[in-house]
Formats: structure tokens, C-alpha cells, sequence
């Protein structure tokens, strides 16, 4: 199987693009494919509850719903933390979560390491 890096910058305010690339990356991890996402920019915003509970996009589906097969499929999410920290994600955003905090060369990295990258 291939490798996949799923980068999102879309945010809240743009829910369809956003939940596209959840429901992607979700769909990639459930046909077997190794799978990692990168959220930056506004994407970051996308890791807290009330926004994975409440945003829908228009035909791509609700994102808690992506992001619940993710989690079952042992996905990471990275979340640039210069974005986090502009936009007053904490750690207490990422508790319980497969999620953590990676500067610019984890983007990178991630990048070099993947078959295809693929940008929502």
C-alpha cells in the first residue's frame, strides 16, 4: 500500500474543503494505505471538539465522522504549532487525542517520506 500525507488549511470557515480532507484521508486509511495529516493555518482550529461536533461540509459530511475512522485507524494529526499558538490552541485541545504539536520541518519530513501529498 501507498503512503499518503493529507495537508489541510482550510478552517472552520470553509467547511467543505476542510471536511474533504478529512473524508480523504479517512477513506485512504480504510483502504489500507498509510496515512498522515498535516493541519495548518486556519486547519488548526478543525482539532477542537465543538468544531469537530458542529462542522459539516456541503457533501463531503460531517467531520467528526471522518475524524472518529482516523482515530480507529491510529492516523496522527500534526498541527503546526505556530498556528496553534496564533490561534489559542493549547494542549488541553489535544488531550486524548492522536494529535500533536510540529514545527515546519515535520511538514517537510512528512512530505519527503509520503508517496503523494495531497493539499485541501
Amino acid at each position: 500500500m501507498a503512503s499518503l500525507l493529507v495537508h489541510i488549511t482550510a478552517g472552520p470557515n470553509d467547511p467543505t474543503r476542510a471536511a474533504l480532507g478529512f473524508l480523504v484521508a479517512k477513506t485512504a486509511a480504510e483502504e489500507g494505505h498509510e496515512v498522515n495529516m498535516f493541519l495548518a493555518g486556519d486547519a488548526v482550529q478543525l482539532i477542537r471538539d465543538s468544531v469537530l461536533d458542529n462542522l459539516v461540509g456541503l457533501g463531503t459530511g460531517k467531520i467528526r465522522e471522518h475524524y472518529d475512522v482516523l482515530v480507529q485507524k491510529k492516523v496522527t494529526l500534526y498541527l503546526s504549532g505556530m498556528s496553534c499558538a496564533s490561534r489559542g490552541i493549547t494542549d488541553q485541545d489535544l488531550e486524548n487525542k492522536p494529535a500533536e504539536k510540529a514545527m515546519p520541518n515535520i511538514l517537510v519530513q512528512l512530505t519527503m517520506d509520503s508517496d503523494k501529498v495531497l493539499t485541501y
